[in-house]
């Protein structure tokens, strides 16, 4: 992306601090839908797994169990109720200048809301795309995206 991209996306809302994290916090049960794993080139799926590692175990109260098919690009949390897949391409939607975009803890996430399912993020400025979908009960609430700021800055370098 170029410096001129940068400044288009627009943050929408700014997510609180992790506290807010607690308020997001639920339950789920079940087993996760399998996830569409990525194809990244070698030096992004390096990244995504050192990504993988730093991953935290629970997310909004969620506990991490990861989809089918086991993967270092994918994670999950609430079986399927947030979703993370690293090395995804750049999304379409990058390229609109109206794109809408948040900050979460020094990491700029691009907003997609998705008619029928919940909202997906991707990071932006990153050497790696990061992509979180979540559930529709997160439709109006970015708030666990606060839980993955700290891993993607330690293992996803920011690029120009």
């Amino acid at each position: 992306m170029t410096s001129s991209r940068r400044r288009s996306l627009r943050p929408s809302f700014l997510v609180p601090s992790a506290a807010a994290l607690l308020l997001a916090a639920g339950c789920s049960g079940g087993s996760q839908p399998p996830v569409a794993v990525p194809t990244p080139s070698r030096e992004a799926a390096a990244l995504c797994s050192d990504l993988d590692k730093a991953l935290p175990r629970t997310v909004a109260g969620l506990e991490r169990g990861d989809p089918a098919p086991e993967s270092e690009l994918t994670a999950g949390w609430g079986d399927g109720a947030i979703v993370l897949r690293c090395g995804v391409p750049r999304p379409a939607a990058m390229a609109d200048a109206d794109s809408k975009a948040i900050d979460a803890d020094g990491v700029n996430w691009m907003l997609e809301q998705r008619p029928d399912a919940g909202p997906r993020f991707t990071t932006t400025y990153r050497e790696a795309y990061v992509e979180v979908t979540m559930g529709r009960a997160y439709a109006h609430d970015a708030s666990p995206l606060a839980a993955f700021a700290k891993p993607v800055r330690a293992t996803v370098p920011e690029s120009l």
